[in-house]
């Protein structure tokens, strides 16, 4: 039975992808089994693994940073725009394909990293939920939320989807994480102690912005850079995790996912 936990984000685009990557490489580089996952994935950047499934690439650069080979249980639906032929499984059919991809991956593995998609608050759309709150649950995964700081407005991102959430799905979200900090993230100490006073919630890094050289799952607010397979993102990988490990509060993140939700 592995341990989970869960990055969601304000909104698309926030850098969950990537901090899920980094904590993915930071915990096998520390020892842990590790696999990352996402229920639903909605973009065009997809590739094959070994046994000829489609995945996002995402999932695929994910697993790679886990040390694993990339598979369909990393990943298990794609959803590629536009969407008119896309969606066409019921929920349940989803949920049933999610849940198995995720079992198999809990007998195997002793950490599962979680990635959230897009908005966690979209309340339209929350009461069949199956990437956000409702993967959560069914994974019992503490949470971490993700604003980007790039944007302008993180205070009010963290705080408003924090706010919005109802009183269960808050009672997961166990910590903040500030990304893509422009300058020196000492200097947002300041910051930093407004959000845990208005949130309640401890921050557990400013990450800073970094040119990353990896291709996100969201090409609409990232730069499209093109994939190809290949064993040379060693490199890139470690790079990454060392950004965020400097700058994350790993025995927080530690202490989130042994005491679990």
């Amino acid at each position: 039975m592995a341990k989970a936990i869960m990055i969601q984000g304000t909104a698309s685009g926030v850098g969950k992808t990537i901090l899920t990557l980094a904590l993915c490489r930071i915990l096998k580089q520390d020892g842990g089994l590790v696999a990352p996952f996402k229920a639903q994935n909605m973009t065009t950047h997809t590739c094959l693994t070994k046994s000829g499934d489609e995945i996002a690439v995402s999932g695929w650069l994910q697993a790679k940073a886990a040390g694993i080979e990339p598979c369909i249980d990393v990943a298990p639906i794609v959803i590629k725009p536009p969407f008119n032929n896309s969606c066409k499984a019921s929920q349940e059919d989803k949920l049933d394909r999610i849940m198995n991809a995720y079992n198999n991956l809990n007998e195997k593995y002793d950490i599962i990293v979680i990635e959230g998609a897009g908005s966690p608050v979209e309340l339209n759309l929350n009461r069949n939920d199956i990437v956000n709150m409702g993967m959560a649950r069914r994974a019992n995964a503490p949470v971490v939320l993700v604003g980007d700081i790039d944007r302008g407005g993180v205070f009010a991102s963290l705080y408003g989807t924090l706010g919005i959430m109802s009183e269960i799905e808050r009672s997961y979200v166990k910590a903040t994480i500030v990304n893509r900090f422009y300058g020196d993230p000492a200097s947002f100490l300041g910051g930093v102690k407004i959000l845990e006073k208005i949130t309640k919630l401890p921050v557990a890094g400013v990450v800073p912005y970094t040119k990353m050289g990896l291709p996100e799952e969201d090409g609409l607010f990232l730069e499209n850079i093109p994939f190809k397979q290949s064993d040379d993102f060693e490199r890139q990988f470690d790079s990454i995790a060392d950004i965020v490990r400097k700058h994350l509060d790993m025995k927080l993140i530690y202490d989130i996912l042994n005491k679990g939700v």
